[in-house]
């Protein structure tokens, strides 16, 4: 019997939030490390922690990347410093859970952007169950739906750049090893929060939502939010997973709610922070 999942996506969603949520509420850690492990790309680890956001407790999910793989995903100077913005997180510091990686070293790819065909080989060469493939890869096939949109190529023409980087595919396998842990099989997400503005991408300076998340939310009849917040609240990762896993954005008349997590972000935005997600139970 699967269980029945309720992102709350008031500070937005990311992969890393999403990843640090489904952690908290008790996905198998051990498993996850072991499965990233078998990961056929380099230049990555894996540290876990406990943060505050909004002085709550929160699981903190970081995929740490050498400068040669860094994407400047969290560094709010290089996202957001065309607005003068210098909103560096600093409550990051304790309880540390590093897990290096042995990385297999293809460099034909260090400096290639990948696409699909890449990616699906990657995900087809770890070591995670079939039910956890098939979410990653569906969550992948929505990304590069969005991206072709957005840029005006075929599909199997689309090169990741941000989502192809690194930490995008630690984060997608993360989460759909997670869900498959926790025998996820029903989602509930009543709408996405965004802000507006501008970012900063290896495309040039992009507005708020950006193209991706739009074109995802679109397709896939998503209620957004907008609040008045300058930055990226909703990332093309955080959208597609939405997009791959949702079955209903409405909540029972009442439910139990049997198990919370609480998944940390990484920019400050001034909001709470975090991603809630629950274990909920229909009365």
């Amino acid at each position: 019997m699967g269980q029945t999942l309720y992102l709350e996506c008031k500070s937005g969603i990311s992969g890393d939030m999403t990843v640090g949520a489904l952690l908290d509420l008790g996905a198998n850690k051990q498993l996850l490390s072991e499965i990233l492990c078998t990961i056929k790309a380099e230049g990555f680890k894996i540290a876990y922690s406990r943060v505050k956001r909004a002085g709550l407790d929160c699981m903190d999910f970081d995929v740490i990347l050498d400068e040669e793989h860094d994407g400047h995903d969290h560094d709010m100077e290089y996202l957001y410093g065309h607005l003068h913005s210098s909103n560096h997180l600093h409550d990051h510091e304790h309880d540390h859970d590093h897990h290096d990686h042995e990385h297999h070293h293809d460099h034909e790819h260090s400096h290639v952007h990948r696409g699909m065909k890449e990616i699906n080989e990657i995900l087809d060469g770890t070591a995670m169950s079939q039910r956890a493939r098939g979410i990653a890869k569906k969550i992948f096939e929505i990304l590069a739906e969005a991206e072709s949109k957005a840029h005006g190529v075929p599909v199997e023409q689309v090169h990741f750049h941000e989502v192809g980087a690194v930490d995008s595919i630690v984060d997608i396998v993360a989460i759909a090893v997670c869900l498959d842990n926790l025998d996820i099989d029903k989602v509930i997400v009543e709408h996405l929060t965004d802000g507006k503005g501008t970012v900063r991408c290896q495309h040039g300076i992009l507005p708020v939502p950006v193209p991706a998340v739009i074109n995802i939310v679109s397709e896939y009849n998503i209620p957004v939010e907008i609040v008045d917040v300058t930055g990226e609240l909703v990332t093309p990762t955080g959208a597609a997973t939405v997009a791959a896993i949702k079955t209903s954005d409405k909540l029972p008349k009442e439910f139990i709610v049997k198990k919370v997590g609480m998944g940390s972000g990484k920019r400050d935005y001034g909001l709470s922070g975090f991603l809630r997600a629950m274990i909920i139970e229909e009365k």
